[in-house]
């Protein structure tokens, strides 16, 4: 028999299950709470008969990911992780402290097979797709780790997030649940690369989540060229997707836009991105690139950056320039996890 990871298993369908075997249904609550508490262990379950952790360990399991290496910025307010999964395979997470609370960036993928010019986590494609056992435990560690309650989560480290939709949705509802995470679906932000077919589906989940749309170009030619998925669905198609998603959910949209020197960070692309975005209800992350080994990528000067974020301010987009808290430890998407892979040496913590 197969045993079931519990980490990311619906309330309901555990309590079928332990109703199945002729536990009272409320024992489902007693061993979810233990699970998100980062127990994994079923005999320190101590409120559970002795007779149901024995049986437990026959048919279920909890999914347990392990810190590999760990990163800690020079202002010690980003912390990146590397994790090892039960396959070997390896995965990044980056925890970010601020003034608001305490955040997670969670990947979604083993990798990624976006292709976007600016990434490092699209340089050897993907893997396979996280479990939301998997996304659970990053943050689940991460807590741990630090000692301090999570009370942000961004799904926007590794992987596209609405190819793995279904388990990212799972995900989502443990960290809202009060037996999971209790976390406001609002303190939650998904971030895409613009698959247009997935953003009307996720309009439809009634979520008040923030979607995170990353655009780093405002015109066709240039997107095609910095973000591959742009020739399945252009521009055109992914502004109406987010346009009904604005009205659907009555929630702003952020528009993620990378400064990449020489490429897309002219007035005429600041021009063309104002009257893109300028009757949307949303708001602008500018991020200065993150120089990339395998890239000839160069951030923008201060003062470039400055101007473009003038002429969005100055046509009535809100805007901010993304805070660096983790530049020195490999902390932009698939940098660590690419260098360790290109070393081949992964040793535990």
């Amino acid at each position: 028999m197969e045993r079931i990871d519990l980490k990311g298993l619906p309330l309901k369908k555990l309590e079928g299950l332990i109703e199945g075997k002729g536990w009272e249904k409320y024992r489902a609550k007693q061993v979810m709470r233990w699970v998100y508490k980062g127990v994994s262990d079923f005999s320190e379950m101590t409120n559970l008969p002795q007779k149901l952790r024995r049986e437990l360990k026959e048919w279920a399991y909890v999914g347990n990911i392990e810190i590999v290496k760990k990163h800690i910025s020079k202002t010690g307010y980003t912390t990146k992780y590397l994790f090892k999964l039960d396959d070997g395979n390896i995965i990044e997470t980056v925890y970010m402290k601020y003034s608001y609370g305490n955040s997670v960036c969670v990947s979604s993928q083993v990798g990624c097979n976006m292709g976007c010019s600016f990434c490092a986590s699209t340089i050897d494609g993907c893997v396979r797709n996280l479990s939301a056992s998997e996304m659970i435990d990053q943050v689940l560690k991460v807590q741990k780790d630090q000692c301090q309650k999570i009370t942000h989560v961004v799904v926007m480290g590794s992987g596209e997030p609405l190819l793995n939709y279904d388990e990212v949705i799972k995900f989502l509802k443990v960290l809202n649940s009060p037996l999971g995470f209790n976390i406001s679906f609002r303190r939650m932000t998904v971030s895409t690369c613009g698959i247009v077919p997935v953003i009307y589906k996720l309009a439809d989940e009634n979520l008040p989540i923030t979607l995170s749309v990353s655009l780093h170009a405002p015109m066709d030619s240039l997107r095609n060229r910095i973000m591959p998925i742009n020739k399945k669905f252009p521009l055109h198609e992914l502004i109406e997707a987010v346009k009904f998603y604005v009205e659907r959910t009555g929630r702003r949209i952020t528009f993620e836009y990378v400064l990449i020197k020489g490429l897309n960070d002219s007035k005429l692309c600041a021009e063309n991105l104002v009257k893109l975005i300028r009757d949307i209800n949303c708001h602008v992350n500018l991020i200065p690139a993150n120089p990339i080994a395998e890239r000839d990528i160069e951030r923008p000067k201060p003062e470039t950056i400055n101007e473009f974020k003038r002429l969005l301010e100055q046509n009535g987009i809100k805007v901010t320039v993304r805070r660096e808290l983790g530049r020195d430890i490999d902390a932009a998407c698939g940098q660590l996890r690419r260098k360790v892979l290109k070393e081949g040496v992964i040793n535990p913590l």
